[in-house]
């Protein structure tokens, strides 16, 4: 599956899973969400097409909201900023 991660505005941003279905999702990230995640480490597009390798390596496309706050990936998985920390950092 090909993610693309489009910028919106400073915290929002438009992602489109493309795969058998395509799907697009709007995120949001607040600048809280990224330091604590990425320490600064990488653009907060990098962040976002993480957490959707995340995603999709747990679940479909068709099956992830089409619109939340970042941090609500870890109310369903709780290993997801760890893992996203482990890779980012």
């Amino acid at each position: 599956m090909a993610i693309s991660v489009q910028k919106l505005d400073a915290t929002t941003f438009r992602v489109t899973v493309a795969g058998r279905i395509t799907t697009t999702h709007t995120v949001t990230v607040s600048p809280e969400v990224y330091e604590n995640l990425t320490g600064g480490a990488v653009p907060a597009e990098t962040l976002v097409e993480t957490s959707f390798e995340f995603l999709l390596s747990r679940e479909p496309n068709t099956s992830i909201l089409a619109r939340f706050d970042l941090p609500v990936i870890g109310r369903y998985f709780p290993e997801y900023e760890s893992t996203i920390r482990g890779k980012l950092r």
